[in-house]
């Protein structure tokens, strides 16, 4: 598997964990566990986000 695929599918994580953990903070409930890992969630899938959107531009780039 070459970097670009890999980046890309860590690109899509990264998309989901975002998602999850926005959909369970927007939802508005009240367990303060889950609240928490929805934090978490977000905070990692954002991270992820970014991160993997700059490593795949500079791979579009470099080719």
């Amino acid at each position: 598997m070459d970097n670009k695929t890999r980046t890309m599918m860590a690109l899509i994580g990264s998309f989901l964990l975002l998602f999850v953990g926005m959909f369970r903070i927007l939802t508005e409930s009240m367990t303060f566990t889950s609240l928490f890992v929805a934090y978490v969630f977000s905070i990692t899938g954002l991270f992820g986000v970014v991160i993997n959107g700059v490593v795949l531009r500079r791979l579009q780039t470099k080719e």
